[in-house]
């Protein structure tokens, strides 16, 4: 898996590197279908703008794509968001993937509706 890190109105330090690497590595641990996560780095320049510092993340698997965004103040508290945010819909895309052959409720209801 390649972590790719680009910066729009930015230079991307090796510390930023390394922390986006970091925090977002930790997400390839809950699947292992992951080929590779694309994250972009960018600042709004623009004074009234009240979240300046955007991470935008496109993590491209096996059968589909997620993507997340997240703005803050700061770069590493964006980064931090867009991990957290990253973990939870990889976990939700991977019970989904792997949850289609469970049976619902419903059917249980019927099934024991048409037993008595």
């Amino acid at each position: 898996m390649h972590i790719y890190v680009n910066g729009r109105n930015i230079e991307i330090t090796d510390a930023i590197k390394a922390y986006v690497k970091e925090k977002i590595g930790k997400v390839a641990n809950h699947y292992d279908q992951i080929q590779g996560i694309e994250v972009v780095l960018s600042v709004i320049k623009n004074p009234a703008a009240s979240g300046k510092h955007v991470a935008e993340v496109t993590c491209k698997m096996n059968s589909g794509v997620v993507r997340c965004e997240e703005a803050a103040d700061s770069m590493y508290e964006s980064i931090d968001l867009l991990a957290d945010k990253l973990d939870r819909q990889v976990k939700k895309f991977k019970d989904k993937s792997l949850g289609s052959d469970k049976s619902s409720i419903r059917t249980e209801d019927l099934v024991e509706a048409t037993e008595e």
